[in-house]
């Protein structure tokens, strides 16, 4: 079965775009969960840990970048440009806060994904011009997963994507399997999401059930 390369500009070509969380996991590690990821045919990873020394993020994504090459999945680095070089990763994703996504594009050259955070129509379109490859939007729900989070944006700055930014994007933020059609069925086909599926006994079934939503 012939599979895709992964570039810039495909790298969003998926439906759920999972995020790691060991805090939220229940106790298992991010290889174990990634591992459910990958066999339930998840084909986007990030890896978020905040908290991790430097050494241990770096010995846990040279694993999870062999898995996800194994498995043919994107692997993204959250904020971490250093780490995403070292391991190979298929992009990287940065915050408004975080450096230029022209300063990036220096450091980590022409074949590595660029992913910027955005909250706003000008935020939107800035990240357009800066030579971001795709955009995050949200967060659309509250969410309790990160500490900084902003106000949510609701479905406004949502609609406003779909109509109006033509590079790929990712919806985040509090999604859940109850609320999840509300997101796709506004023209959003990438859906980013944390707890709803590191926090779950049953990986492979929710992962199911989200994907069935999705189809409402």
């Amino acid at each position: 079965m012939p599979t895709r390369e992964i570039t810039r500009q495909n790298i969003l070509d998926t439906d759920i775009y999972c995020l790691t969380a060991e805090k939220f996991s229940l106790g298992r590690s991010n290889i174990d969960i990634v591992q459910q990821m990958l066999d339930n045919d998840i084909k986007l990873i990030q890896y978020r840990e905040k908290e991790k020394k430097s050494g241990a993020k770096y010995e846990e994504c040279l694993e999870i970048r062999r898995m996800t090459r194994e498995a043919r999945a994107a692997f993204i680095i959250n904020d971490d440009i250093d780490l995403a070089m070292m391991v190979e990763a298929d992009g990287v994703h940065i915050g408004q806060e975080d450096f230029p996504v022209e300063v990036v594009r220096k450091l980590v050259g022409e074949k590595m994904a660029i992913g910027l955070s955005t909250h706003s129509p000008e935020e939107a379109q800035a990240a357009v011009k800066s030579g971001a490859d795709y955009i995050g939007v949200g967060p659309i729900f509250k969410t309790y997963t990160k500490e900084d989070v902003v106000d949510p944006v609701g479905f406004e700055y949502l609609e406003y994507v779909v109509g109006n930014v033509d590079i790929p994007f990712v919806a985040i933020g509090g999604i859940k399997e109850h609320n999840i059609a509300e997101v796709t069925k506004r023209g959003c086909s990438c859906v980013a999401m944390v707890t709803e599926i590191v926090g779950s006994e049953d990986i492979g079934g929710t992962i199911q059930a989200l994907r069935q939503a999705m189809q409402k």
